[in-house]
């Protein structure tokens, strides 16, 4: 089954904001250096917040290997058998940078360092002494074997990941901690997502609705709009693909519905601009699949004007495979309204 091509973007990341306020501690008035914001790009980021789960843009980029250098040292000051707990946190927090990193570099070798820093805090902490801690571990070690995982398109890396937040979800309950609740339920929505299209099964892609419809019930659009906007279009995503899987239009439509919401908290709650203009490609594209499915030519027609106005009005907010996108499904609409009969 070849699906769509349909575009994701991510919470911000507060753990790997955790592990840099844990450099800073730790480090002093060279943190602060370190820490200063970058001023140097002058453009638009506009990839902000779609390059995965371990996007930090608080923050100069070279923050991330001072406190790579300051926990490795940090580690051979601490006795792992005097100072288990501290020793396991500063595994944590190194994971967390070392995979921001990986992420920076698309380098394995640093992932799976990340991913063998959170199995040496599991080894500390434990859901009976420090469950709390324990969670966060589990948290942390789903998302970098999810990025690895997507990144090497490996399921069995999806399958750890998918485990890690299952677990990290004994302990972090909807009543009693929210917040972490409602990450950990987007984050498993997107393990099952990936897993889904690796494994080809409708039924990972349910899971994953599933998933993100729980974790809608924990944001608001006050105090949690880009994770809100973010999990809607998830949302819409995986009901989009679920729909081509299925030959489905009323899905498709349901993913149409969900994009629009994405689309409206963006630009309601202004977060950045580049990320309206993704859901409203995305709704434009199952826009595209609906008419397909349906033989519809006025929808065909509403589609690729809808891709005309994107092209023309938005390029500067387009990456540059999305925007080759954008312009093959505008063709591709065209075609479908002239072979379905509609004079243009």
């Amino acid at each position: 089954m070849k699906f769509s091509n349909n575009y994701i973007f991510y919470p911000s990341n507060a753990e790997l904001v955790k592990a840099i306020d844990h450099y800073k501690s730790l480090a002093g008035d060279q943190a602060a250096v370190d820490g200063a914001a970058d001023s140097s790009v002058a453009i638009q980021d506009n990839f902000l917040h779609t390059r995965g789960n371990f996007e930090q843009h608080h923050f100069s980029t070279s923050i991330l290997e001072s406190a790579q250098a300051a926990f490795e040292s940090k580690l051979t000051e601490l006795s792992r058998e005097q100072s288990s707990l501290e020793w396991a946190r500063v595994q944590n927090s190194l994971g967390n940078v070392l995979g921001a990193l990986g992420q920076q570099r698309m380098d394995v070798a640093l992932y799976e360092s990340a991913i063998a820093a959170f199995h040496y805090a599991l080894e500390e902490f434990t859901q009976q002494d420090s469950p709390s801690e324990w969670a966060t571990a589990q948290y942390n070690l789903g998302t970098a074997t999810q990025a690895l995982g997507r990144q090497q398109v490996d399921s069995k890396l999806m399958k750890t990941s998918v485990d890690a937040y299952t677990d990290a979800l004994l302990v972090w309950t909807r009543e009693q901690v929210p917040d972490e609740w409602a990450i950990t339920m987007f984050q498993l929505g997107a393990s099952f997502y990936t897993h889904g299209k690796l494994l080809k099964g409708n039924r990972t892609f349910q899971k994953s609705v599933v998933a993100f419809k729980n974790a809608l019930a924990g944001f608001d659009a006050d105090n949690n709009a880009l994770a809100l906007a973010a999990t809607h279009n998830s949302r819409g995503v995986v009901l989009h693909n679920l729909a081509e899987s299925e030959d489905n239009a009323e899905r498709l439509q349901e993913a149409i519905r969900s994009y629009e919401t994405a689309l409206t908290v963006c630009m309601e709650q202004q977060q950045p601009f580049h990320l309206a203009v993704l859901c409203r490609v995305n709704k434009s594209t199952a826009r595209v699949v609906l008419a397909e499915l349906t033989q519809d030519p006025a929808l065909a027609e509403e589609a690729a004007d809808d891709f005309e106005v994107i092209i023309e009005c938005f390029p500067h907010a387009l990456q540059p495979l999305c925007l080759k996108h954008c312009e093959e499904q505008m063709n591709k609409a065209r075609e479908m309204t002239e072979a379905f009969g509609v004079d243009v």
